[in-house]
């Protein structure tokens, strides 16, 4: 197995050549232990790669950038010996997606297993994903498609539009709900000179749709807090092709200063 040559910098703690040292001795197939001990290690040297760090994850053309502030797991040598790894909790900040930035996100992966077979894979079923996005992340949004309207999300939670013409007059407070991959602006009250005056459910409501989201995401539930809304996901599975040789590769990427880790041609959603 091909030795990785040292980088300069990063990696004091030389990870990726213990690494794949350590699954050198995990391909006996006789020798369980080695097995358990090379996928915690993987882990392991994953969280220290990743916990700290502004990273920028290129996937299919677009890319993510975050900073992962926790990286977090429970490992049994008994599951590691067959590849059962549990469930993994990710937690990030200063999340960017294209053009539009998210305060947090947090994803918890249950059930990340690998699956070996011609081409190895890791394997998570369920993700749960919450999102945490910024009352002016939700203001832009209103903005691209109801141009005549102004929102506000205040600090009682309550999210408001006021006409952008005379935003003196009032506005109408709305409940925001999701239904496919939009946001729903229900109308529910219209306040004028201090005064507020519920409305009827039949008004229009306005639809504003989320940034591209990956393939099988769904949003389950949105909940407006104060100056945040926060959105909730679902995705059912999600898997990766994850070669030994691609597992280096990540580490070799991860371990230099660059901070880009590339999985545009290996990462798949399901």
């Amino acid at each position: 197995m091909p030795r990785f040559a040292p980088l300069p910098g990063w990696d004091p703690f030389r990870s990726r050549e213990r690494l794949t040292s350590l699954w050198s001795s995990a391909a006996v197939p006789t020798v369980e232990t080695g097995v358990a001990i090379a996928y915690r290690t993987l882990f392991t040297t994953l969280r220290r790669l990743v916990v700290g760090r502004d990273l920028t994850v290129r996937m299919d053309g677009k890319d993510l950038t975050l900073k992962v502030t926790e990286f977090d797991f429970r490992l049994e040598l008994r599951g590691l010996a067959v590849g059962q790894v549990g469930d993994v909790l990710i937690v990030a900040e200063n999340v960017g997606w294209r053009e539009y930035r998210f305060d947090q996100a947090m994803a918890v992966a249950s059930n990340v297993h690998f699956r070996p077979g011609a081409t190895s894979e890791i394997v998570a079923a369920p993700v749960e994903l919450s999102l945490k996005m910024s009352a002016e992340v939700l203001e832009e949004l209103v903005a691209q498609v109801s141009p005549q309207f102004v929102a506000e999300l205040g600090d009682d939670g309550i999210a408001r539009l006021f006409w952008r013409r005379r935003p003196g007059w009032g506005h109408l407070e709305v409940d925001i709900r999701i239904v496919g991959t939009a946001l729903w602006l229900q109308p529910r009250a219209l306040v004028v000179g201090g005064r507020r005056v519920g409305l009827p459910a039949r008004l229009p409501i306005y639809p504003v749709e989320l940034p591209d989201l990956p393939n099988g995401l769904l949003i389950t539930k949105v909940d407006a807090r104060p100056g945040a809304v926060l959105l909730y996901g679902l995705l059912p599975e999600w898997h990766i092709d994850l070669p030994l040789s691609r597992l280096e590769d990540i580490v070799a990427q991860l371990s230099t200063r660059s901070g880009i880790l590339n999985l545009a041609r290996s990462a798949r959603l399901m």
